[in-house]
């Protein structure tokens, strides 16, 4: 056997051993308690779509879920917290554009660079915000609330589950395009923040459908309007913010992400756990029903759908003003 033939064995000996090693992490994972950190608190879209995921993969991998709550910066503790982590898919989160796009302009200092640090693994849906009101606010429209504001300038306050989480940003957003001028009340989640409103201490929000739907059957919060650029299926007769504001739009959408290193293998066997669950009848009634779009699909397309919201929400926050309170 001469040398060349020698060399090239010895190559493809070393190809097949990194195949085995790369293949080895998928076929054993997981192999403890998968630890979800959540990026706000109990109550809020993060929270629920995070457990409701997390019940249905701790079944199909025999393993339990950790449901860790770590809310505070908009979401960039918990997102410090998984990107620090060994990156080995035993942590794990489903993030949102607050911690994936809008917070690396937001904030002036970031411990992490959630684009580095952070490998995207799938996209997991996309929610519509919903505009709500206290019922003691005297409005029962975007025209009668852009009124309202007008004539109480700096006296109406709005709340948000944090700086730089998108209820922040949809309110900035509306305030920049109607001229109109509110005070923002940061909490560390969509549920202390809804609570807050409900209770009359701040008169409005911007808050997603998953989170907001029971209220509103209850009659504790008025709606006015929803931000999606068309109307909910489920809610036909609610009309768009963009119906009276031309060309308002702000999401909230998640998804799942784990630290940058993690084996291609375990990526994709979350990756493809993910999708499935997501086809599951009884999450897709859900989902369906708060009026989430289910996304689903490859890292890659999630990867650049993050890569184009990261100038998107930049460019609402210069315009906007927002600014970290």
């Amino acid at each position: 056997m001469n040398k060349n033939t020698v060399l090239a064995l010895r190559a493809f000996c070393a190809m097949l051993l990194a195949a085995v090693a790369l293949e080895a992490p998928a076929q054993t994972y997981p192999t403890k308690p998968i630890r979800f950190v959540i990026a706000f608190s109990p109550g809020g879209p993060s929270d629920i779509l995070t457990r409701l995921i997390g019940s249905k993969l701790s079944q199909r991998l025999g393993q339990p879920c950790i449901f860790d709550n770590r809310p505070g910066a908009g979401g960039n503790i918990a997102g410090e917290i998984v990107a620090h982590s060994v990156p080995d898919g035993q942590t794990i989160m489903i993030a949102n554009n607050s911690v994936l796009a809008a917070n690396a302009t937001l904030y002036k200092k970031m411990t992490f660079s959630p684009e580095k640090e952070l490998t995207p693994v799938v996209w997991v849906a996309s929610q519509p915000n919903i505009l709500v009101v206290h019922p003691s606010v005297p409005v029962h429209s975007v025209k009668e609330l852009i009124a309202f504001l007008k004539a109480h300038p700096g006296q109406v306050n709005y709340a948000s589950s944090g700086s730089g989480a998108a209820a922040h940003l949809a309110a900035e957003l509306f305030k920049s395009m109607t001229h109109t001028d509110m005070v923002h009340i940061p909490f560390k989640g969509a549920g202390p923040a809804l609570t807050d409103v409900i209770a009359g201490n701040t008169q409005l929000i911007f808050a997603t459908a998953l989170s907001v739907q029971p209220y509103l059957q209850a009659g504790r919060l008025r709606p006015l309007a929803v931000s999606t650029a068309k109307r909910m299926d489920t809610m036909p007769n609610l009309p768009t913010v963009a119906e009276t504001v031309p060309g308002f739009e702000a999401s909230t959408w998640h998804g799942l992400v784990v630290p940058t290193g993690t084996p291609h293998a375990i990526i994709a066997k979350l990756n493809s756990e993910i999708n499935a669950i997501l086809q599951l009848p009884d999450i897709r009634k859900f989902l369906i029903s708060q009026g989430a779009q289910i996304q689903g699909g490859t890292p890659e397309q999630f990867a650049a759908y993050i890569k184009s919201e990261i100038p998107k929400w930049a460019k609402v926050i210069k315009d906007s003003g927002a600014r970290v309170d």
